[in-house]
Parts: C-alpha cells; structure tokens; sequence
C-alpha cells in the first residue's frame, strides 16, 4: 500500500537527482571535468567519515552526514554559488531559503522540518557538528585544486588571500585540518599553482 507519506518522499528524491545536473566550478581531482552538486555532496559525507576524528569537539557523525548530503540540495532552484566570489553573500539568500522551503517541503512535514533545520544549522556554523561540516566543505575545493595544478584558481585568477579568507573557518572544525590546509596553500604558492 502507498501511503501519502511516501509517494512524498519519492517525489523528493526524484527531484534531488537534479542535483546531478548542477555544474560546480571546480574540476575533479586530476581532471579537466567539473564536479557537480551530487559528486561534491557524496565526496564530503565520505571525508567526514575519514577525519572526523580531527573534530576539534565530539560530534554526531550522523548529524555530520546529513548536513553535508542536504547542504546544497537548495542549488538545485538556486544555482551553484562560487565559493571565491567576493561580491555575492555565501550563506542564507533569500532564494536560498525559498529554494529550501520548496525542495524540503516536498517530504512529509515532520521530514521537511527536520531537513530544513539541519539545513539552517549547517548555514549558521555554530554548532560543533555544523563547525567541521563546513571545514569538509572547505577542504575539498582546496585539495582539488592542488591536485590540480591551481584548476579553478588559474581559471578565475584567485589569489591566495582570497582562498586564505574563505577557507579559514575550517579552523573553527579542525586545528589540526586547518593546519594541514595552511601548508598546502602555502605550498600552493611556492609551486606557482596559487598567486599571492
């Protein structure tokens, strides 16, 4: 039997592989391809499983998980934001929280709820599990783009000050993380593959 409840939830994950569709500005790792939405969500859940051991705070891992699978899923009505644009705000527009009032409102209510506070947690970054998932979410543009060879940042001539700004909350989720990611900017620059 079909309950109400479910055909909701079907329609949800239907539209969310729209996600797929959703073209990131950064490229793959060691690839020439662009990451999309989907590929960027699945890659941070796995990464929160491996170094969520560098937390600077216990967390609930699960929680961690939901936030970094449902984070973007409002750029599906909204658009990619590009993280290294300093003329556009990164957190809460306003099509943002239409988009997610749309998308997560299609579940069944006690679910939509759920999934738009998750949502709203991870976007105000001041929880401990928020806290090291968007140092997740920072880390990886950094680690593709060292893997490959400056990627985005020579694309749209990034400077290190630039990502130096917009990546070091990943200290407020990891000292450890952000001291990993530090190195590597600072070898990014010494390779030439970042412009101070």
């Amino acid at each position: 039997m079909q309950t109400e409840d479910l055909l909701k939830q079907i329609a949800f994950i239907k539209e969310i592989d729209k996600l797929k569709y959703i073209q990131r500005k950064t490229k793959l790792f060691n690839s020439d391809r662009n990451e999309n939405d989907a590929e960027h969500s699945w890659h941070l859940a796995l990464m929160s499983l491996v170094l969520v051991q560098y937390s600077n705070a216990p967390v609930d891992i699960l929680k961690v998980l939901k936030m970094v699978l449902i984070h973007d899923i409002v750029e599906i009505d909204a658009g990619d934001t590009f993280l290294y644009d300093t003329k556009k705000n990164h957190v809460n527009t306003e099509e943002e929280k239409k988009a997610a009032e749309r998308i997560f409102g299609l579940l069944p209510q006690a679910q939509a709820e759920e999934f738009i506070a998750i949502w709203e947690e991870f976007e105000m970054a001041e929880t401990a599990e928020a806290k090291f998932a968007r140092s997740m979410d920072r880390l990886e543009p950094i680690l593709q783009n060292a893997s490959n060879r400056g990627g985005t940042w020579r694309e749209f001539n990034v400077g290190f000050d630039v990502v130096y700004e917009k990546t070091q909350v990943i200290e407020n989720g990891s000292t450890s993380i952000w001291d990993f990611t530090e190195a590597l900017l600072n070898k990014s620059v010494e390779e030439g593959i970042l412009r101070k």
